[in-house]
């Protein structure tokens, strides 16, 4: 099984094939060949590097809270 988290993107790199995200407090650089026009703020699904495609805030945030509720993340910010 996959797991793909939602991720808000701080920064994009000059290029625009890389970027930092951040996810808990926990930041980390990420691909952005699979997905395009990604934005500082955006949201992405994160998966071992690479971020899988866009998603909504409010997306996110429902993703992170059934994540939480689970045990699989800490509490949504």
């Amino acid at each position: 099984m996959c797991l793909a988290l939602p991720a808000r993107v701080v920064s994009v790199d000059q290029a625009g094939d890389m970027a930092l995200v951040e996810l808990d407090g926990v930041r980390k650089e990420v691909s952005l060949a699979l997905v395009d026009d990604v934005e500082e703020n955006d949201f992405v699904l994160i998966h071992v590097g690479y971020a899988l495609n866009k998603v909504s805030e409010e997306e996110a945030r429902l993703t992170l809270e059934l994540f939480a509720q689970a045990g699989l993340t800490g509490a949504p910010s």
